[in-house]
């Protein structure tokens, strides 16, 4: 050990006789907490999104209750998007693919939803002490296939001529031959404004009811999350997923994906089987990257740019070169 580091070292231990000055360390962290707090405010104030309340099924029955019942008909008969979109909900269809790849119809059917009985027959087989409701229900399920198909057939087409009332609690349909389907509705509408549905949409095996799945589905088929979409400008169409609600920016690290759906073949003759297209396409982007430094002639592009040389000027001048 050197004699300064002696000295230092012997110093470190000295009894310090200057003057103190009191430290109130409590304080300090008092003051400190408040700057992060106003600054955290401040910051959430200017960049946060908005707190926005979510879309409920109570909500979508009683702001548009015509869209709601002609959702809903569309369930009991099956012809909606979630009653033949495939797996992992029915069988309906083999889902997307590409080529020989077929993951939807290799996993299967994980996640069963049947549109007529979860959508439908078993809320309004939930409410009791409604004797012409029950017997609307009894009548329907016990009707053939082909008169229930011609009484979801003929009252989609008076729906397109609907109207609500003044309160949007209920809706007026031409006369028709609708069998018990008006009764039905009526039920299923009280109940979705009420609260009710959302409740028993949500009603499973779990303790804890968090599972969403059946909720979004229902709504997704109807207009009203493409409706608040479209408000927020969050439609695809509009490279919405780059957007958060309101002119808040979102995850600009998503306009890579967001691209492809913008852009033939997948608007065109891919639009079908886009979701999976992309994920293809992305996946050999994302492949390419991870082997850049494998890959001949792409690893060698910095090379190619002199401002690399700059930078590592003193390095090459080491060298000799």
């Amino acid at each position: 050990m050197s004699r300064r580091e002696r000295l230092a070292e012997d110093d470190s231990y000295r009894e310090w006789k200057g003057g103190y000055r009191s430290y109130d360390i409590v304080k300090e962290a008092c003051i400190a907490f408040g700057v992060v707090l106003a600054l955290a405010v401040v910051l959430t104030i200017l960049f946060s999104s908005p707190d926005e309340k979510p879309s409920t099924v109570q909500s979508w029955a009683r702001t548009d209750p015509v869209d709601f019942v002609t959702t809903a008909t569309t369930e009991l008969d099956g012809s909606s998007g979630t009653g033949g979109y495939g797996p992992p909900y029915n069988h309906a269809s083999d889902g997307q693919h590409i080529l020989f790849i077929r993951p939807q119809k290799w996993l299967g059917v994980s996640h069963p939803v049947n549109t007529a009985q979860d959508f439908v027959l078993a809320p309004l087989r939930s409410i009791t002490a409604q004797p012409a409701l029950e017997a609307a229900v009894s009548a329907y399920e016990s009707a053939s296939p082909a008169q229930q198909a011609k009484w979801t057939t003929a009252y989609e087409n008076g729906l397109a001529k609907a109207n609500a009332n003044s309160d949007n609690t209920a809706i007026s349909v031409p006369a028709g031959n609708y069998g018990p389907l008006p009764t039905m509705m009526a039920g299923l509408l009280g109940l979705a404004q009420s609260g009710g549905l959302d409740g028993a949409l949500l009603t499973s095996k779990q303790f804890y009811q968090t599972d969403y799945t059946k909720p979004l589905l229902f709504m997704a088929d109807g207009g009203v999350l493409s409706n608040r979409a479209q408000a927020e400008h969050l439609l695809g169409g509009q490279w919405g997923m780059m957007n958060e609600t309101g002119s808040y920016p979102g995850q600009v690290w998503l306009w890579l994906y967001t691209f492809w759906y913008q852009i033939k073949p997948f608007t065109t003759s891919w639009a079908a089987n886009a979701d999976i297209a992309v994920m293809a396409v992305m996946g050999v982007l994302s492949l390419a990257l991870i082997l850049i430094p494998f890959i001949p002639g792409l690893r060698d592009i910095p090379r190619w740019i002199p401002i690399y040389k700059l930078i590592w000027r003193n390095h090459y001048r080491s060298l000799g070169t």
